[in-house]
């Protein structure tokens, strides 16, 4: 939320000042709030967890606040409880989300053996670089297949391993068209330092491209024979969609015209 409002102002009009006090009490929730565990992107029925994707989505909250107020020079009585809780999140994170033996980003701070694809999307919030080495690692980890410990199949990524996340959920379930567009943005930005991640990132978007149906919709999962599973359509696959597209196609006309 904080980040499209980061947006709209930059791309679309001007914040005014009772729309900043109400961005501005959201802010001071984040910061009185980031510690409590929750149920995540996925929204599992099993325990609440400090899950790695939320808190980055915490960070980016605070960032964002901070961000207007030094663009906009709106007052901000608690800018510096904002940076400090912002700072002291984000070593948070990079401390208890990171396992220095797997060399990856874990789903939670309380499983850290499970991996999730859901933190393919901290480079696309600019919470890290696309090429910083800790990131990189954990891509390339989800990047391998299931029985090797990674997240991916026929270029489609599952968003956990269903069988070790205790998700509250039973039954097996089909990779998940949004992380598959993640992969693909995030290895355009890690490309920067390794051109062949950008060819890799291209014949997953064509090939993802083929799963549409005749209208060029997706669902949020696709099972094993290519089927349609889940939400139908997801508008959170397509946006993912189009921000992939975009990222890829711009990183390689920059690659052909330096």
């Amino acid at each position: 939320l904080l980040d499209a409002v980061y947006l709209y102002n930059k791309f679309s009009q001007p914040l005014s000042f009772d729309e900043w006090v109400d961005i501005r009490a959201l802010v001071d929730y984040v910061c009185d709030n980031y510690d409590q565990p929750d149920m995540g992107i996925w929204e599992v029925r099993g325990k609440r967890q400090n899950f790695t994707y939320s808190k980055v989505q915490c960070w980016v909250a605070i960032d964002r606040g901070l961000r207007l107020v030094d663009k906009r020079d709106f007052p901000c009585r608690n800018k510096q409880r904002w940076q400090h809780t912002r700072d002291t999140l984000y070593e948070e994170i990079m401390e208890r989300a990171w396992n220095p033996e797997l060399e990856m980003f874990t789903q939670s701070y309380e499983h850290h053996e499970m991996l999730d694809a859901a933190v393919l999307a901290m480079p696309l919030v600019f919470f890290c670089a696309g090429t910083d080495p800790r990131f990189v690692k954990t891509m390339r980890r989800i990047m391998l297949p299931p029985h090797r410990g990674g997240l991916t199949a026929n270029n489609l990524v599952f968003r956990y391993n269903a069988v070790e996340t205790d998700d509250g959920l039973s039954g097996e379930e089909g990779t998940f068209s949004l992380c598959t567009f993640w992969l693909a943005e995030a290895l355009s930005r890690a490309s920067t330092a390794d051109v062949t991640l950008l060819y890799k990132a291209q014949i997953i978007i064509d090939e993802m491209i083929m799963y549409g149906n005749h209208v060029g919709l997706f669902s949020e999962e696709i099972d094993k024979a290519g089927k349609h599973l889940g939400n139908f359509p997801q508008a959170f696959t397509h946006i993912a969609l189009i921000s992939a597209a975009y990222n890829v196609d711009r990183a390689l006309k920059s690659t052909k015209h330096p």
